[in-house]
């Protein structure tokens, strides 16, 4: 089967076919549910970092008129079943944390209670009254101080990899003609994402809870509360419509959800629990990393040898890793590679997978350095990247399953005029404006993973795909909704997609950018699939047109299921429906990645950032004036939602470099900036002219659809790019983010 040009969606740049929902205020969020008889939940947080809970005073809150309940872990085990053992789908090894479970204080501003009540106000005042008695122990939150305590992980996460050397770095690195050695730092970040979490609980007379949660992974959150409660799937139904922002910070069930259920269940009604704005400091974030980087080069500048070290937090209780250093085996051409890793417990929450995680932090240190080993050898930094481009996966020694890089490199410098650069830093200026031009680049996964979903056909014409993905604002309604009309030929407007609910088909967390690609081809297989089943009913029309004509024959457009060679014989998909009598046609399906394909081919997306800057020479200030960001990710679905993707991604790869950190006062064991005061991310004035382009990019084996992730990828590069525009600026290297001005006086 195929469609008529005319009716080709995929590729092209149609507006989100949930716009309207959005900007009118219609489309529903986790705290938006109205549903009845409503309790307010508001959570009490330590301010402690390490020790114990004594007492909680809970008698004078609960005196209250129209307090309904006092959770804490005085009263709670008994409500639920805790299992050790019992992981969601992206917990680290460990134990996961169990919010009210005991007295133990294990981070600061960890949940010790939940204050109900009839009305939010009242909830919020009830929880500011609460006296809580606590014993404090000594607590450690600085890595800094933990630098030769770190191990490397053993039991690690589902996805992680273990980094693998090849040959010998010490004997590369004596044999070579240019050197250098640096640590690199960033501190810790925090996701801040525009919706704070929020669980609404309804609970209904049956006893059985429809929750409306903000989370990335409503399958996820099922099995999280089923587990822990001993519900059935039938009695814990989880919905997310829509979501105001994750960047991963919604991959792991979120104790606003537990403590919700739990006490809806309890109290026999429905609750809706919402975190503040500081609370969401709380659970998650990109650890604090230390990284130590060791490039070699011979005389021609190509690598000779390269050692990666990284180090960062992870909790008491999980270990958590990311590929940090991976990246560097890969990206670029070296025979002699030491890639290792370490992790070192704190007083502090776990951390989590946020935009890139891994990839995000180790090209950072990666692109930098690379910058750092150019103007060593002598030689322009792009002009050293051609010369160390990577043919090959080193690190799986497998070919890639695509990679336009190069093409990416040839785009970019054209588009920015990267030949007009003078070599030496401080060269260019306007004024009292010291300008910069920097380049860096990255590489992430282009996976897939298990996902279904579901095609239902009406006989008004009108088709509905569901799935339980979830819809972060990435744009998934709307790239679901283009696959589906192009492959049955419908209109765009004739297509309704359903999304984040866990009565429909399973789908992956959206997450590691594999939602287009794993649900995308579930989409696909589907409406094929549906389109088999009615070109068998249209075969039984009187005198069909389409009698004796397979599968291949045939094509789907503009209503129509008509012949591929005879496009004048044809007949109406509406007729088809109404003369066999069915109301409708529902269809399931499913997709799977190829094994083999996963086996024999490295699939990656790949770009390349460039970046200006122009730095007050007297102030220190940095402003970002221009940035062209170049990505190699296959076949692009929408043209519009894609680029908005990326674009994001600049804004946060300008917020990571100069602008975005978690201060940790380590006296108390808190972060001092929980707050968007304080926890400074760009605003328009931060923001001058984003140009992003994509290279045609074809990729047979990477999935059915050609696809590969462009949510992750879109940020890496950017920060190394405006760090090394610095230093072309100023002469200054800078190897700690976030650049600010006092780095640079």
């Amino acid at each position: 089967m195929s469609t008529d040009s005319n009716t080709k969606y995929v590729g092209k740049a149609p507006n989100r076919v949930d716009g309207p929902l959005k900007v009118t205020g219609t489309a529903k969020y986790a705290a938006e549910f109205d549903v009845p008889d409503l309790a307010y939940g508001y959570v009490v947080s330590s301010p402690v970092a390490k020790g114990r809970i004594r007492k909680i005073h809970a008698d004078k809150v609960l005196g209250l008129p129209g307090v309904l309940h006092v959770f804490s872990h005085e009263n709670v085990p008994g409500l639920a079943w805790f299992d050790r053992s019992y992981k969601d789908d992206v917990a680290p090894g460990g134990s996961p944390f169990r919010p009210l479970h005991d007295d133990e204080i294990k981070f600061n501003m960890q949940p010790v209670a939940l204050v109900v009540a009839d009305t939010f106000e009242l909830a919020r005042y009830a929880a500011s009254i609460l006296e809580v008695e606590y014993e404090v122990e000594k607590h450690e939150t600085d890595i800094e101080s933990k630098r030769d305590e770190g191990y490397e992980p053993g039991r690690g996460k589902t996805g992680y990899m273990p980094p693998q050397r090849r040959e010998d770095a010490d004997k590369g690195l004596e044999q070579s003609a240019h050197r250098i050695r640096h640590e690199y730092i960033h501190g810790a970040q925090h996701h801040n994402p525009m919706e704070m979490f929020g669980a609404t609980v309804h609970y209904h007379p049956d006893g059985k809870l429809t929750i409306y949660d903000k989370t990335q992974g409503v399958y996820n959150c099922q099995q999280y509360i089923t587990k822990i409660f001993g519900l059935s799937k039938d009695e814990a139904r989880v919905v997310n419509l829509f979501m105001g922002g994750g960047f991963g910070s919604g991959l792991r069930p979120q104790y606003e959800l537990f403590l919700s259920v739990l006490a809806a269940l309890e109290l026999k009604r429905s609750v809706r629990v919402t975190l503040t704005r500081q609370q969401m400091f709380s659970f998650g974030h990109r650890p604090h990393t230390l990284q130590t980087l060791e490039l070699g080069t011979g005389p021609d500048g190509a690598l000779l040898g390269l050692k990666h070290y990284a180090l960062h937090e992870t909790s008491r209780f999980e270990d958590y890793t990311e590929n940090v250093v991976n990246w560097s085996g890969m990206l670029y051409k070296c025979p002699n590679v030491r890639l290792s890793y370490g992790i070192s417990p704190l007083d502090v929450y776990t951390p989590l997978d946020m935009r890139a995680p891994g990839a995000a932090t180790g090209s950072f240190a990666l692109e930098v350095a690379m910058d750092e080993m150019a103007y060593e050898a002598g030689l322009d930094p792009l002009e050293f990247r051609r010369r160390n481009y990577a043919e090959e996966d080193q690190n799986k020694k497998a070919p890639f399953s695509s990679k336009k890089l190069r093409e990416a490199y040839d785009e970019g410098a054209r588009r920015f005029g990267w030949d007009k650069r003078p070599m030496a830093p401080r060269a260019t200026r306007e004024g009292n404006l010291l300008v910069g031009w920097g380049v860096a680049g990255g590489v992430w996964d282009a996976s897939m993973q298990k996902a279904a979903a579901k095609a239902t056909i009406t006989a008004d014409g009108r088709l509905t795909v569901a799935s339980a993905a979830g819809e972060n604002g990435t744009g998934t309604y709307t790239i679901m909704a283009q696959i589906a009309a192009e492959t049955l030929g419908l209109p765009l407007e004739a297509v309704t997609v359903r999304l984040g609910d866990t009565t429909l088909p399973e789908a992956p967390l959206q997450g590691g950018s594999w939602t287009a690609a794993s649900v995308g081809t579930a989409v696909k297989n589907t409406c094929e699939a549906l389109g088999e089943k009615l070109l068998k009913l249209a075969q039984k029309m009187d005198d069909s047109p389409l009698k004796d004509a397979k599968p291949e024959d045939v094509e789907f457009v503009n209503g129509l299921i008509r012949l591929r060679k005879e496009p004048q014989q044809s007949v109406v998909l509406r007729d088809v429906l109404q003369v066999s009598g069915e109301r409708e046609i529902e269809v399931d399906s499913s997709a799977m990645p190829n094994p083999v394909n996963m086996q024999k081919y490295s699939m990656h997306s790949h770009n390349v950032v460039f970046a200006e800057v122009k730095v007050d020479e007297e102030l220190g200030t940095v402003h970002v004036t221009r940035v062209v960001n170049v990505v190699a990710a296959g076949r692009i679905l929408n043209q519009k939602t894609a680029r908005s993707q990326v674009l994001g991604s600049v804004v946060w790869g300008i917020s990571m470099a100069l602008m975005e950190e978690t201060v940790m006062d380590h006296r108390y064991g808190r972060y001092m900036n929980h707050n968007y005061a304080e926890y400074h991310v760009p605003t328009n004035a931060d923001v001058r002219g984003i140009e992003v382009y994509f290279v045609e990019e074809e990729d047979p084996h990477v999935n059915p659809l050609g696809v590969k992730g462009i949510g992750e990828v879109g940020l890496l590069g950017v920060a190394a790019a405006i760090t090394n525009a610095v230093y072309h600026a100023t002469g200054k290297r800078v190897r700690s983010l976030p650049i600010y001005l006092d780095k640079l006086l």
